[in-house]
C-alpha cells in the first residue's frame, strides 16, 4: 500500500481557494462533541452580549475557539503511514475462517496521536473490523489481525483501509484511505471421497496403469539426438550404433487417464437458493470429485451446460502433466467459486465438446431434466469410458416427503434412460452425503461390469 499523508491534504494549498478548501475540510471532521462545543459557544457569546456580562463571553469565547483550535492543529500535523494485508489463507472454503493480518508502519519522523484503523469488509463475512493505535512512534510499527468467515462461497472485496486521525480531546477527527484492497475467494465445501474402481478404461495410474507400463517394452522408446548437458546413463545404445550418432532416451510421461466433471448450472433446472440448495450441493459435489480426481492422478477438466471447460489451455483442455495438480485444483476452484445459473435451456453445447473424442471417465451433477435433455445426457455416454450421474431433483430439496411423488417418478424415468444408454444414474436426496452415494455408485458399477475385469480404482 502506498503512504498517505495523514491529517493533511498531501498537496500545498493555492492562495485563498487552497485556505478555504482547507478551512472546509478541518470543520467537516468536527465530531459531534466538537460541533456542541462550537453552538455552546457561539450561544454563550450572544447572550453575553445581549445581557451585557463579559464572564460569560470569556466562557463562550473559549467554547468555541477550542474545537477550532483542536481542527486547525489536526489539520495541520502531517504524519506518513505506510499500510499492508495478507490474507491466511487467501482462498478459504465456505464456512471456514480466514484471518487477516494488517501491518502499519509510521514512515515519518514525528510519532503519531491516537489512530482509529478500520477495514473495509462486506457484512457477509463478518461486523467490520476496528482497532486503536494509541502512539506510533516514529520508525515504529503496528500489527493487528481478524479474523473473517462466510457460509457462501464467493470473491468478496477487502479494503480499501481506512485510518482516523484524532486529538486527544475528540472534537475533530479525519479520515483517509488507502488506494489498495484485497480480494478473499471463498471456494465450495469438498468432500473427501474414498477410491473406487468407476473408471470404464484401463489406461492412467492404478492397476490400469501397471498395465500399460507392462506392455511398453525396449521397442517402444523414443530416441532423440544428444544435447549438450543430457545425462549419459540416458543414452540409447541400440539407437546410437543404429544411427551412427549419439542418441538419448526421451523423457516420455506415461498417458494420464482423463476425468471430465460436467456441472448442470441452468436456471431451470434448480429451484431455491442459499447453502443448503440442491444447486449448492452440485456445485460442492463437483468440487469435491476434481479434487479427488486430482489427487488419484487424473487429467481432469470442469465443463459446463455452456460448453465451457475449465481449464482452457493444455490438451484438449485437459489439466494434463505440464500443469500442476494444485494450479489446475486452484484455477477449477476459484471458477467454482463464482459460478452461477445459466440462462441456457439445454445440454446440447457440452454435448458438443463431449463428443470431439474419447473424454475417459465422465461425472456429471444434474439439475431437473425433460425427456429431450435425458436424451441428450444419454448420447454423451458413446464418447466416455465410464459414466456417472447425480441427478438432483430440485422438487424434493423444496417440498415435503409426501409432495414429491410427481417429480420422483419422472426422475425415475428420466434415470432408467440413463442406465439403459450404459450411464451409472443416481438420484440424490435432500442432503445426501456424497461419499455414501460414491460408494452406491461403485457397487452399482460393479454388479453391470462384474465380467469386465480389473479397473484402477478411482
Amino acid at each position: 500500500m502506498t503512504a498517505p499523508s495523514i491529517g493533511g491534504t498531501g498537496q500545498q494549498p493555492e492562495g485563498d481557494r487552497g485556505d478555504r478548501s482547507g478551512i472546509r475540510t478541518a470543520l467537516a471532521g468536527l465530531t459531534t462533541r466538537g460541533r456542541s462545543f462550537l453552538a455552546a459557544g457561539v450561544a454563550a457569546a450572544v447572550c453575553a452580549y445581549v445581557l451585557g456580562q463579559s464572564d460569560l463571553l470569556r466562557v463562550g469565547l473559549l467554547l468555541a475557539v477550542l474545537p477550532l483550535v483542536c481542527a486547525t492543529v489536526l489539520y495541520r500535523t502531517r504524519y506518513r503511514v505506510a499500510g499492508s494485508r495478507r490474507l491466511s489463507p487467501a482462498r478459504v472454503s465456505a464456512g471456514s475462517e480466514a484471518r487477516v493480518h494488517l501491518r502499519m508502519d509510521n514512515v515519518s519522523r514525528l510519532p503519531t496521536g491516537l489512530l482509529m484503523l478500520q477495514d473495509r469488509v462486506p457484512y457477509v463475512l463478518g461486523p467490520r473490523p476496528r482497532f486503536v493505535l494509541d502512539r506510533v512512534e516514529a520508525g515504529g510499527r503496528r500489527e493487528v489481525s481478524y479474523r473473517v468467515r462466510s457460509d457462501l462461497r464467493g470473491r468478496y472485496p477487502l479494503g480499501p483501509l481506512q485510518l482516523r486521525l484524532t486529538d486527544p480531546f475528540g472534537m475533530c477527527e479525519l479520515t483517509r484511505s488507502f488506494s489498495t484492497s484485497d480480494t478473499l475467494t471463498v471456494i465450495p465445501r469438498t468432500e473427501p471421497l474414498p477410491p473406487v474402481r468407476l473408471s470404464g478404461e484401463a489406461k492412467g495410474y492404478g492397476d490400469g496403469r501397471q498395465r500399460s507400463l507392462a506392455l511398453a517394452g525396449e521397442d517402444d522408446v523414443l530416441p532423440r539426438g544428444y544435447r549438450y548437458g543430457d545425462d549419459l546413463r540416458r543414452v540409447h545404445w541400440r539407437s546410437t550404433a543404429r544411427y551412427g550418432e549419439l542418441m538419448v532416451r526421451r523423457e516420455e510421461q506415461p498417458q494420464r487417464a482423463r476425468c471430465t466433471v460436467l456441472l448442470d448450472t441452468r436456471g431451470i433446472a434448480f429451484e431455491g437458493a442459499g447453502p443448503d440448495s440442491a444447486f449448492e450441493w452440485a456445485v460442492a459435489g463437483a468440487a469435491s470429485v476434481l479434487v479427488h480426481m486430482l489427487e488419484r492422478g487424473y487429467s481432469v477438466r470442469l465443463l459446463t451446460d455452456t460448453g465451457n471447460s475449465v481449464p482452457s489451455e493444455g490438451a484438449d483442455g485437459f489439466a494434463g502433466a505440464s500443469q500442476e495438480s494444485a494450479d489446475a485444483a486452484g484455477l477449477m476452484m476459484d471458477t467454482l467459486a463464482v459460478i452461477d445459473h445459466s440462462d441456457g435451456a439445454g445440454l446440447s453445447r457440452a454435448y458438443d465438446v463431449l463428443r470431439s473424442g474419447n473424454e475417459g471417465l465422465l461425472v456429471a451433477f444434474l439439475g431437473d431434466l425433460d425427456e429431450e435433455q435425458a436424451a441428450v445426457v444419454a448420447r454423451m455416454r458413446q464418447r466416455s469410458g465410464g459414466a456417472v450421474a447425480f441427478q438432483l431433483v430440485s422438487g424434493a430439496w423444496l417440498r415435503e416427503p409426501t409432495d414429491v411423488s410427481g417429480p420422483l417418478d419422472r426422475s425415475e424415468e428420466r434415470l432408467r434412460m440413463l442406465r439403459e444408454a450404459g450411464w451409472t444414474a443416481l438420484s440424490v436426496p435432500r442432503a445426501a452425503s456424497l461419499e455414501d452415494l460414491w460408494r452406491q455408485a461403485d457397487r452399482e458399477r460393479s454388479g453391470v461390469a462384474a465380467t469386465s475385469g480389473g479397473e484402477g480404482p478411482v
